[in-house]
């Protein structure tokens, strides 16, 4: 896609969050600071102190009311994390269920129809390497998990609770509508994946369990062995929006399959789709692929509509057990940065620029500075500012 002229301004909304989040926001605000001027990118940002804990604490909720109000005037969103605030040698903090400290990340999915999880696993030189196999050096899939739906709709209830007769019931939700738009985009991002490799002369292989071969696959995980109706839909699904598609391979996988062969053997995989719950627990193990949490970032978009903000955040939790300790590692919080430039740079040609040297920029510092003496948050982010003024 052919970038338009610079935007005016970019308005971004900058959430750090809980525990680490606060370390790598930080990070990001130096580090998108030099970029602007580097750049003459046209970024600006409001530092807000919600979602987090510290807000409960203070107000009995974990964002105002009119949070969705507030930050749909934002262009985009960039979320350090959620979660417990450690630091976990403090036995006395503000501690809250998961389910509500983690609940504004469902919120602002839902509530801007972010319908869509980006998480890209590449194994970058330098990161560290859990996999023996030399081919695991070639990994680079973009796992797509579902966001509206699903399993995290979040219907159903406990009846007769903290009694010997407990019962807990979890509704899951799949619709047509969601379950086409996710599987389409899937596709739409395979073509772009293979028409970019064609340019840069790096076309790849394919071959799925009929011996067919493609330079671009889409891998659909379901679980439809066991959960029949909601695994037949998005079987069928699948198959009508690949026949739009076929110069695109496909190929199926059940979820406890899949877990394996990412391990095994994840340099077969090209783009994956996949459900809410099952996309959550692939793109976690799919991080590992990549060197870890420290180094693995998302989205959450609307690809159909560019007028909702997007959020981008590392994979990583709050981690309250290195929390305050200068020892988060920054980079996944900055690749996230680099994928909203990158989304920025759909219409603004200098935000494309800045996205491709911050990813050089932490491409070559984990390359050369990973395996060496051990460095703290904010020397990582001292180090990839100096490549990005030099650069």
């Amino acid at each position: 896609m052919a970038v338009a002229a610079a935007r005016s301004t970019w308005r971004m909304a900058l959430l750090p969050g809980d525990g680490i989040g606060v370390e790598v926001s930080d990070a990001a605000e130096a580090v998108l600071t030099a970029l602007r001027k580097h750049c003459s990118l046209a970024l600006e940002w409001q530092r807000l102190p919600w979602p987090s804990t510290a807000w409960h604490q203070a107000h009995g909720d974990m964002m105002p009311e009119d949070a969705l109000t507030q930050l749909r005037d934002f262009d985009t969103l960039l979320l350090g994390a959620l979660g417990d605030p450690g630091p976990s040698r403090d036995k006395q903090r503000y501690q809250l269920p998961d389910g509500i400290s983690l609940s504004p990340l469902l919120a602002l999915r839902k509530g801007f129809d972010l319908w869509a999880c980006e998480r890209p696993a590449i194994c970058y030189p330098g990161a560290t390497r859990y996999l023996a196999d030399p081919r695991a050096a070639d990994v680079d899939m973009l796992v797509i998990r579902e966001n509206s739906e699903g399993e995290y709709v979040n219907q159903g209830g406990r009846l007769r609770q903290g009694s010997a007769e407990e019962i807990a019931t979890q509704l899951e939700v799949f619709s047509r509508h969601a379950t086409e738009r996710l599987i389409r985009h899937a596709f739409e991002r395979a073509r772009q994946r293979q028409q970019h490799r064609k340019a840069e002369n790096a076309e790849r292989h394919y071959t799925n369990a009929a011996g067919d071969t493609a330079t671009a696959q889409v891998c659909l995980i379901t679980k439809r062995n066991a959960q029949r109706y909601w695994g037949e839909l998005y079987t069928e699904v699948f198959a009508t929006v690949a026949s739009d598609y076929p110069d695109i391979g496909t190929h199926h996988e059940l979820v406890d399959a899949a877990c394996m062969k990412f391990v095994q053997c994840p340099w077969r995989f090209d783009v994956v789709v996949a459900s809410n719950l099952h996309g959550d627990i692939l793109t976690d193990l799919a991080a590992v692929l990549s060197g870890g949490m420290g180094v693995a970032p998302s989205t959450n978009i609307n690809p159909q509509d560019r007028s909702v903000p997007p959020l981008f955040e590392p994979t990583h939790g709050s981690a309250p057990d290195i929390a305050g300790q200068d020892l988060a590692d920054p980079r996944a919080m900055l690749f996230s940065a680099a994928m909203m430039l990158d989304w920025m740079g759909e219409e603004d040609s200098a935000a494309s620029d800045a996205a491709t040297l911050l990813r050089q920029a932490l491409c070559a510092d984990l390359a050369v500075n990973n395996l060496a003496t051990p460095r703290g948050t904010q020397q990582i982010t001292r180090d990839i500012i100096q490549r990005l003024t030099e650069g």
